[in-house]
């Protein structure tokens, strides 16, 4: 079959019957302008909308609209039966409109104390200055879900403009290379740490710090000299690297309201020394807080505000474990990390590591509870960062779970290997290897790699000390801002296979008021894996894309049987109803979740110079 493949310019398969405005001229149109494409997209509901002299009236004509719209579409008896739309463009617009429904049904709009349809109507009956109190995103929303129920959706193709015969092995060869060629090329826009011009800038900067301190090479592989010269103010970073005016109000603001900022040494080579770049921006953000995140947790600890984001108190049986799931339960025995990441879900409970501290005691009971608790069979140790400890607590800790015969497997959560690799010595590699049993128990290491600036040698022989003992190491990288670029998780990915890593989740970073400059509308999330983690080979995508709901655990992105849109709000927001993962097996309660708008997302893309009409597809991924 040959079909004509469009570029993302195009935005309309009718483009003489409305108003021309795609994904990059909407960040600069006016409301009004927007607003005239949006009544142009679809003049069957502004017709409603602008006649009708109540809301019941219009929910039912509008209903009554899109069914009629629905059967046509995939009825072949009806005069109206649309088969010059492609059927990628029908599927497009059954969706389009189950979203629609979703979003206009009473049920919802109780759930969420507010009616798009009510907003709708009275914007097209200009009623009380009604736009002035709606945002853009909000009617880009349902611009363009009206040119998708219309099947005007364009859908559209980042590789190519060709038409190719995908019957015609040669010409499906070509157009497969037309997709290998752009995900390269984009490829060729990030840099991992091992760089040439990355690591002779790294090396220069650990020669600066080591000469500052009158350190040698051995205090450089000693990773408790690491642990007392952690930097934690602007006046101590900037010696060595220049600081941006947002970074050092940001750190500014944390010493003003007590919030601990901790990066190792090590960790402060991997940032550009002359100043913020695209490369190392997202390793700066993880470490250094902002302005906002600081005044919203100084903020809610004023007013006595609970910053458990995931409910963990709720789910902890004992001190010291959280359980989830049936057979698997989480075990904190240290409370801080060599360095702090600012979009920590546990940031609430995170300590200095100078104040932390280990209780014996605790950990012993909550170990016994483990072991009287016939159904856990694996324990996740985390915290923290249990690698933080001496090697004789965690031989201590180890030696204790693994008494209890029937677990099959400890993980090990820890960013260590990233923040601290010299931390991976001999001592602990026979440690770990001691309790990893073939056919018997399994030892595992699940750490967070952000971005492939953090991918240096030093991790990477870490990684290497740690795969040559048999154990696995696993990724569970959080989808931020800051690595959402265009196949820039794609090539994360890529290269941490490369280094022995295999990529395990792709999590959506939590909802947390003080973490918005980190957050990322869920359906850049869902386009990315459709879009760019697809071109992948299989095991090199082995992530799976998770929401974790609070108190109940991860669901997955993939499908409508786990979440679902049934709200826009005036500023853009989409709302969405989560079923938790136990949902098909037992009567559990939903959860509703409020996005960021895409809008907004795509506005400050522009902003960081990116084209932001090759996202143009995130509108229609729910």
């Amino acid at each position: 079959m040959s079909i004509q493949v469009m570029s993302f310019s195009v935005l309309l398969l009718f483009p003489e019957v409305m108003t021309m405005i795609t994904a990059s001229t909407l960040v600069n149109s006016s409301k009004e302008a927007v607003t005239k494409a949006l009544w142009e997209s679809d003049p069957a509901i502004y017709d409603i909308l602008k006649k009708v002299i109540d809301l019941p009236t219009a929910r039912e004509m509008i209903f009554a609209y899109l069914d009629s719209l629905d059967r046509h579409y995939f009825n072949v008896y009806s005069p109206r039966y649309s088969a010059s739309h492609h059927i990628i463009e029908r599927n497009n617009a059954r969706e389009c409109i189950r979203v629609l429904k979703n979003i206009f049904r009473t049920e919802n709009e109780m759930l969420s104390s507010f009616s798009a349809l009510k907003r709708l109507l009275e914007i097209a009956q200009n009623k009380e200055e009604m736009l002035e109190k709606t945002e853009k995103g909000f009617l880009c929303e349902f611009l363009y879900l009206f040119r998708g129920i219309n099947g005007d959706a364009g859908i559209a193709n980042l590789f190519t403009a060709e038409e190719f015969n995908t019957d015609n092995p040669q010409e499906r060869s070509k157009e497969l290379d037309n997709y290998a060629r752009v995900m390269h090329s984009r490829f060729r826009q990030f840099r991992t740490g091992t760089d040439q011009v990355v690591s002779r800038s790294r090396f220069e900067l650990r020669s600066r710090i080591l000469q500052h301190y009158g350190a040698s090479e051995d205090n450089w592989n000693d990773y408790r000299w690491h642990l007392k010269h952690i930097f934690r103010d602007a006046e101590e970073i900037g010696k060595f690297v220049e600081l941006e005016n947002d970074e050092i109000k940001g750190l500014k603001e944390a010493k003003a309201t007590g919030i601990s900022v901790q990066i190792t040494p090590y960790y402060l080579t991997l940032f550009s020394s002359p100043g913020r770049t695209l490369h190392d921006r997202a390793a700066r953000a993880q470490v250094i807080p902002g302005v906002n995140y600081c005044r919203t947790i100084a903020k809610n600890r004023e007013c006595g505000m609970d910053n458990d984001f995931m409910g963990e108190k709720t789910t902890s049986p004992i001190e010291n474990v959280t359980r989830r799931y049936p057979q698997i339960v989480i075990l904190k025995p240290f409370d801080s990390c060599p360095q702090i990441c600012v979009y920590c879900q546990r940031n609430w409970e995170i300590t200095d590591i100078e104040e932390s501290s280990l209780n014996q005691n605790r950990i012993n009971r909550a170990i016994e509870w483990i072991r009287e608790n016939d159904s856990i069979t694996e324990v996740l140790v985390t915290g923290g960062d249990p690698l933080t400890l001496d090697n004789k607590i965690i031989d201590d800790i180890l030696n204790k779970i693994s008494s209890i015969q029937r677990i099959e497997r400890i993980r090990i959560g820890t960013r260590v290997p990233v923040t601290l690799p010299m931390r991976i010595d001999k001592e602990l590699i026979d440690i770990l290897y001691r309790y990893h049993e073939w056919g018997k128990r399994e030892i595992s290491i699940m750490t967070h790699v952000e971005s492939t600036g953090e991918l240096t040698d030093e991790l990477t022989g870490a990684v290497k000390s740690i795969k040559q003992a048999g154990i696995n190491i696993y990724n569970q990288q959080v989808f931020t801002y800051y690595n959402s670029r265009r196949f820039e998780t794609s090539f994360l990915r890529k290269s941490l296979k490369l280094c022995g890593i295999d990529p395990y989740y792709l999590f959506n970073t939590k909802g947390k008021e003080e973490t918005d400059d980190f957050r990322v509308p869920i359906a850049r999330i869902e386009q990315e894996r459709k879009e760019e983690a697809r071109l992948l080979p299989g095991l090199a995508r082995t992530d799976e894309s998770v929401f974790n709901v609070p108190r109940l655990g991860k669901s997955h992105l993939r499908a409508w049987q786990d979440h679902e849109p049934v709200m826009v709000l005036p500023d853009g927001k989409r709302i969405y109803r989560f079923y938790p993962w136990e949902s098909k097996i037992s009567l559990t309660d939903d959860y509703l979740y409020t996005d960021v708008p895409i809008y907004n997302y795509l506005q400050r893309l522009a902003a960081d110079g990116e084209d932001v009409d090759e996202y143009e597809s995130i509108w229609y991924y729910f």
